[in-house]
């Protein structure tokens, strides 16, 4: 038996296959695996971007009035939010909520409500009549909102307006800061992979009504003038289918200044180690490993930077989380990109001011108003939060964009690219 157990064994392990069976076998495979890749891509339908009436615009001269008459500030922080405010590269245009505009401002639960009802209940209405889609067929809802996380939850307020089904899973993250928004589309895509032949709705905002910051740090005082509502978007993913002034509480959502740009530099990267092998040609990948390895081997080398890779070689279009002028140009140097790269991101900034975790998509809106995303192209949208955070998330274009298709830049968007002063004149 021992023998016969041999020769059995010897005899099948040299059993050499017909090449046309390996053929074969690995033709079966590449079927399976490029069909397995098309039924379990992630689509986005359409997104849309809200934008307020224009009796919420917030000038910088409304703004600086405001921190006057306030009165719970002294006078070297009102002038150092009035500095701020003017050298934040945010425009005339960008809003805040109505209850920002009372003084002094009302900051009620119910202000607060009323300012996601007005926002995502329009954007929800608008684009469900847009596709014709009823409110029954959505399989999925989550929403994200960071400071504001009412009871029942804002998807709650959204199902009971709207007449969702019962059993509709419905999803609310809070407490996760700017970068939420690309949270929101890792746990959607992840959603439609399990649940096939659904439809995904994500609703992307920041409310900012009860959140201003009324103390004495002016590392904290930043958020201040930087953050803006009213304009929060909300965008429409679809899967496989047939087609306050207590300072260590409020540190807990905002970084000092003096740490914030080293915390974007350092994280855009060590993302820039992660995405670099899944996007970038192998000839970038070579040049940024051969500079790697010369430094860690080669003393003469260790003075010289690393080769960053040319990320224009993987993208068409970069979204920069506009959180700030010195956000923007902060990655914008890391990833050694040029001002046209980063004009979406100084645009939605300078319009719409920081809008937290939706910046990424007005700047997209921006793109597609401007005509620039054709079929084909790849997007990077890149998110910051507190935490620290850096998300992103990348778009690959299969269908034509029409331009002229209304949304959030269609009144003004001729108007696009303007010079944005280092010092707005008010």
């Amino acid at each position: 038996m021992y023998l016969s157990y041999k020769l059995i064994h010897h005899h099948r392990s040299h059993k050499v296959p017909h090449p046309l069976h390996l053929l074969a076998a690995l033709a079966l495979i590449l079927v399976v695996f490029l069909l397995y890749s098309r039924f379990s891509s992630v689509y986005l339908i359409d997104f849309s971007c809200y934008r307020a009436p224009n009796h919420l615009r917030t000038p910088t001269s409304h703004v600086i009035e405001h921190l006057e008459l306030y009165g719970n500030f002294s006078g070297e922080n009102v002038n150092f939010q009035a500095k701020l405010s003017e050298r934040s590269g945010i425009g005339g245009e960008a809003f805040i909520p109505v209850g920002g505009h009372e003084i002094p401002p009302d900051t009620s639960l119910k202000r607060a409500r009323e300012e996601i009802e007005m926002v995502l209940f329009t954007v929800v209405k608008d684009l469900l009549s847009k596709h014709k889609i009823n409110s029954k067929q959505i399989d999925i809802l989550i929403s994200n909102c960071s400071l504001v996380c009412p009871t029942p939850s804002i998807t709650a307020m959204i199902i009971n307006k709207f007449g969702f089904r019962s059993n509709v899973k419905s999803i609310s993250i809070s407490g996760m800061g700017c970068s939420a928004g690309i949270l929101s589309i890792s746990l959607a895509k992840d959603l439609l992979k399990v649940h096939k032949n659904s439809l995904a709705l994500v609703l992307s905002m920041e409310a900012v009504t009860p959140n201003g910051y009324m103390g004495k740090n002016k590392s904290m005082l930043v958020a201040n003038t930087l953050f803006r509502a009213g304009e929060l978007p909300f965008y429409y993913p679809i899967g496989s289918k047939t087609r306050r002034s207590q300072n260590t509480s409020f540190n807990t959502l905002s970084e000092p200044t003096w740490d914030l740009m080293t915390y974007h530099t350092s994280l855009s990267s060590k993302k820039l180690m992660k995405m670099g092998p899944l996007v970038l040609p192998y000839s970038e990948q070579i040049r940024y490993g051969w500079s790697l390895f010369c430094q860690k081997v080669w003393a003469p080398a260790r003075w010289k930077e690393i080769h960053t890779p040319n990320f224009k070689k993987a993208f068409e279009h970069f979204c920069i989380h506009a959180g700030g002028r010195a956000v923007i140009d902060a990655v914008e140097n890391t990833l050694r990109l040029c001002n046209e790269d980063g004009e979406a991101s100084r645009m939605t900034l300078y319009r719409f001011g920081n809008t937290s975790s939706s910046s990424v998509w007005y700047e997209l809106c921006y793109l597609e108003a401007k005509g620039r995303i054709k079929k084909g192209d790849r997007v990077w949208q890149i998110a910051f939060g507190s935490g620290f955070k850096c998300n992103s998330v990348v778009w690959k274009c299969i269908s034509e964009v029409d331009p002229k298709v209304e949304n959030a830049w269609s009144d003004r968007i001729h108007l696009y690219p303007v010079e944005v002063p280092h010092v707005i004149d008010h």
